[in-house]
């Protein structure tokens, strides 16, 4: 089995909660697929969520100064549009990817961030002062395996040499990042000779009970977070798993998990 291995990094990023809206905005503490799977269509030049609110109101423009066939044509369109994913996620949603963070016990450090929100609209009762947490210094191993599909090739084609169609952020336009050593690997069976362990993030699905050797002087840590692993269909909220980066051994490895370099990989 092949994959494409690079190093995705920045000085800061930011993945949003969003059920937090108020006074502090939260961010994840790694990249979820879903903001994955954004910036890689960044780079081969897909569509995303702007572009296709930008259509669906330029379409509700058009409806209103219609009536009778030409209006229900459109009202058609506007209906199938509502139930489309965005064009990065149409096309990319099926990609297998690995992610593993290049950080003691996958854990970055987060500073909160304070600055005046300067967009008129906002500020029409004074200055808006918004504060959000960001990432420090964040990076990650990033591993999408070959699907033999059409857009796993673009993105080989582009990644390996370098080439982004559009820039591509972690999080917001913020925080531009970093692609590095991106190459093709070939990727083999778990290995198993040490034991059952992962060596990237992977879903939970049975509780960890398992405890790294003593011998090899490593305490034992479990890092998880609830985060967003695909989107939904009609109205592009997130669908949640428990993401889990551990030392311990696991009484199962997960499925889609294959090793490189003695080390197992899972993908989601």
């Amino acid at each position: 089995m092949k994959a494409i291995s690079f190093e995705l990094s920045g000085k800061t990023a930011m993945f949003k909660k969003p059920d937090v809206n108020s006074y502090l905005y939260l961010t994840y503490n790694n990249i979820h697929k879903p903001a994955l799977l954004g910036l890689l269509g960044a780079v081969i030049g897909l569509s995303g969520y702007n572009q296709l609110h930008t259509q669906k109101e330029l379409l509700k423009e058009k409806i209103k100064g219609l009536k009778g066939k030409d209006k229900k044509v459109l009202q058609e369109e506007l209906k199938e549009l509502n139930g489309k994913f965005p064009e990065f996620y149409e096309k990319l949603k099926d990609l297998k990817v690995s992610i593993t963070p290049m950080a003691p016990h996958g854990y970055f450090s987060k500073k909160v961030q304070v600055f005046n929100n300067s967009v008129g609209y906002a500020n029409k009762d004074g200055n808006l002062i918004v504060r959000e947490q960001w990432l420090e210094k964040p990076k990650w191993q990033i591993m999408i395996l070959d699907d033999e599909s059409e857009v796993y090739t673009q993105l080989k084609e582009h990644l390996l040499n370098k080439k982004s169609v559009y820039i591509p952020y972690l999080g917001k336009n913020d925080h531009p990042a970093k692609i590095d050593k991106a190459k093709e690997v070939k990727l083999d069976e778990v290995y198993l000779k040490e034991g059952n362990y992962v060596d990237s993030l992977f879903i939970k699905t049975e509780e960890i009970t398992g405890f790294e050797k003593e011998e090899e002087g490593e305490m034992p840590f479990i890092f998880q977070e609830v985060s967003p692993l695909t989107l939904q269909e009609e109205f592009h909220f997130y669908e949640y798993k428990t993401l889990c980066f551990s030392n311990q051994e696991l009484d199962t490895i997960p499925n889609d998990s294959y090793s490189l370099n003695q080390k197992n990989y899972s993908f989601f």
